[in-house]
């Protein structure tokens, strides 16, 4: 995975833990979800990423033989 792709993930991670912490504070529910959404897209968007890079290995080892 690319620094930029992790570095994005991580932001919009950070960005979807904040807007669910600040949407419950407020008692904003639609905020809460939106932030706990934002970071689930951010984590699988990560795994796939790493499955992405792990395939890639795994194809260039079998090539390699």
């Amino acid at each position: 995975m690319g620094k930029f792709n992790k570095a994005g993930n991580i932001k919009d991670k950070t960005k979807g833990k904040i807007n669910e912490k600040v949407g419950k504070a407020i008692g904003n529910e639609k905020m809460e979800i939106k932030g706990k959404v934002q970071s689930a897209k951010a984590e699988a968007k990560g795994d796939m990423n790493k499955m992405n890079k792990n395939l890639k290995e795994k194809i260039k080892d079998i090539k390699d033989k």
